[in-house]
């Protein structure tokens, strides 16, 4: 079993290549059977029952077995089609593990399998997939997509075109060449996590003994997480020793194909890497909320200076910048990170560097503008991992009062389980914010080091002055970042 050393050690590498928008994710039929799907074996059972063949017998030949039914049947494939929509049809609801890997900035994903969970997935997050499984599905390109999806076994809806028989396999290299085209150059160009796959397709086989071929040494590293074999899946001591033996060979000729192998002994331990991903990859941008009428007791440019400065110093330490232009703050939160970005970096603005989302101002007659505000914040706030609060007042008639947006963007950062950086030294509604988290740090927060409950009980310090104030903002994110 992997230690949680190992599990961290996928988490980073595979943090990083999201940084470089450089991951691709595999999908094997192990993610669909989480969603209540069948694997290839139920699948194939009855038609195993009507050959008079068992189906345990012929777990390492299903493709052949699907070969006989259609052979048998005088090439009529009709119960092999019904069979995949009987099985693949149902409104079967996305697994967990669909909806990390669709919030997650992937742009590309292959999988095997016929359903449509991971298109519907994205498309609940919000994305535009751009689905592949057909010759002519590679001359067009989905207006604005965000992710480009290659099923290259079919879709359930178009069953007679699945690939399913041992002659499908056979003639895949001609058929469906673009998808050949395009996973040897993906595989060559990204870095693939494998989920739920079992590396027993002939295709991929092909696939990757051309590229290892090609490339030998050279070749770049994959992940894959897999499930050790567990005793109470086999019929006794030995054939769980024969089968745990086989599975050490089988991971170490993976390498020779550049794909590293993490061991768990339960699925749900997938869900868990895949969380913490997630989090990982949030924590790298920072929202920052922010609105202010008054700045007493300090005054409004030394105020703008330090947000100036955050903002630059945040962008400086390869983090993003989430921001809703916030009243009296959000032009000094856009003006140090782009100073940082022009000046530092020679970069124009990227969505990777700094995401603005302006709030608009004046409602319509189809818009409820105070609902569309809490579409915007929630929207901001899912980009992020860490939320930062500056002042929090607003005029309303002739009185200063306490901003309720900064008040109900806490609680969504707080729902989404960002980390809380109110920033209480500068007063109103960040500082009653402070109170709040520093009483029960840790269940805001979660469990962190001492230097970071140190630091954050310097933001709540008004006698401090703003340079000190930063230096202990950024130790927090460099903290919790390691």
């Amino acid at each position: 079993m992997a230690s949680q050393a190992q599990k961290d050690q996928l988490v980073r590498a595979l943090s990083e290549e999201l940084q470089e928008e450089n991951l691709a994710a595999f999908l094997g039929a192990g993610m669909s059977v989480a969603a209540g799907f069948v694997n290839w074996a139920e699948l194939l059972e009855p038609i195993a029952e009507e050959l008079e063949l068992d189906i345990e017998k012929e777990q390492a030949n299903l493709v052949s077995l699907a070969q006989f039914h259609y052979n048998k049947k005088g090439k009529n494939r009709s119960k092999l089609n019904q069979l995949l929509v009987t099985n693949f049809c149902g409104k079967t609801e996305t697994t967990a593990n669909h909806q990390i890997l669709a919030r997650l900035p992937i742009t590309t994903f292959w999988t095997t399998n016929y359903d449509k969970l991971i298109e519907k997935s994205l498309e609940n997050a919000g994305k535009i997939p751009d689905v592949k499984f057909t010759k002519a599905h590679h001359l067009k390109t989905t207006p604005r997509r965000d992710a480009i999806v290659y099923k290259m076994h079919g879709d359930v809806e178009h069953p007679n075109e699945a690939v399913l028989t041992r002659l499908d396999y056979e003639k895949y290299h001609v058929e469906k060449q673009p998808f050949i085209n395009a996973l040897t150059g993906d595989i060559t160009s990204k870095t693939f996590l494998f989920l739920g796959f079992s590396f027993s397709d002939p295709n991929i086989d092909y696939i990757l003994s051309r590229v290892r071929i090609a490339y030998d040494e050279n070749q770049r590293m994959h992940h894959c997480i897999l499930r050790t074999v567990q005793l109470k899946d086999c019929k006794d001591q030995a054939d769980f020793e024969y089968r745990k033996r086989k599975q050490e060979y089988f991971v170490q000729d993976l390498l020779g194909y550049g794909i590293q192998s993490l061991m768990i002994d339960e699925y749900h331990e997938i869900t868990e890497i895949l969380e913490s991903l997630e989090k990982q990859y949030r924590r790298d941008t920072v929202f920052i909320s922010g609105a202010a009428h008054s700045y007493d007791p300090r005054t409004e440019e030394e105020t703008h200076q330090f947000v100036a400065d955050l903002s630059k110093a945040i962008i400086k330490e390869g983090f993003r910048v989430v921001s809703g232009f916030g009243l009296g703050i959000g032009s000094a939160v856009i003006t140090g990170a782009l100073e940082q970005i022009y000046m530092a970096y020679g970069e124009t603005i990227r969505s990777e560097r700094l995401i603005l989302r302006p709030f608009p101002q004046q409602a319509t007659k189809n818009t409820n503008l105070q609902q569309l505000w809490t579409d915007y914040r929630n929207d901001m706030l899912s980009f992020s991992g860490v939320a930062i609060f500056v002042i929090g007042n607003k005029l309303d008639g002739d009185d200063i009062v306490l901003s309720n947006g900064m008040r109900e963007e806490f609680e969504i950062a707080k729902e989404k389980g960002l980390f809380l950086l109110p920033i209480g030294a500068t007063g109103f509604m960040a500082k009653q914010l402070w109170d709040e988290v520093n009483v029960s740090f840790d269940a805001h927060n979660g469990q962190t080091s001492k230097t970071v409950t140190d630091s954050f009980a310097i933001l709540g310090d008004d006698t401090k002055p703003f340079s000190e104030i930063l230096s202990a903002v950024m130790r927090i994110l460099k903290e919790i970042n390691k």
